[in-house]
């Protein structure tokens, strides 16, 4: 089974601290590395307050990744999200989820949890796995 690995120009970069490729192909299977509020085109600012800003920031980058390896948001099999505080954060988080997915013949599985920190003391990270159509 041949492996493609991702490297994309437009999404928010790797930390100079951690090496990885944004996503790995496999088996028709597209595993997209979990994405941080980071804004691509300024990858040192800081971090939206809220978790609506920041969740808009995650899809931003994970639409990117999908733009560049030919695959949809709307062919996602499984979303894992990671929320630093998720009971005041949950609602918020489905909020922009929703308008993401907001059709139920795309709705993903889904495991959401709470996380003691995440990188850049963000409130948010998803990971992806997405079908080839």
């Amino acid at each position: 089974m041949p492996l493609h690995r991702h490297v994309v120009a437009n999404a928010a970069p790797p930390p100079a601290t951690a090496r990885y490729a944004h996503a790995v192909e496999a088996a028709g299977l597209l595993h997209v590395t979990g994405q941080l509020p980071i804004d691509p085109d300024s990858p040192d600012a800081p971090l939206p307050a809220s978790i609506e800003a920041q969740t808009d920031l995650v899809f931003l980058n994970l639409r990117h990744i999908l733009d560049a390896t030919g695959y949809r948001l709307e062919d996602t099999v499984f979303a894992r999200i990671y929320l630093t505080h998720f009971s005041r954060d949950y609602a918020g988080l489905n909020a922009v989820y929703h308008r993401h997915f907001s059709e139920d013949a795309h709705l993903p599985a889904r495991t959401t949890v709470g996380v003691a920190a995440l990188g850049r003391n963000a409130l948010v990270e998803i990971d992806l796995v997405v079908a080839k159509r």
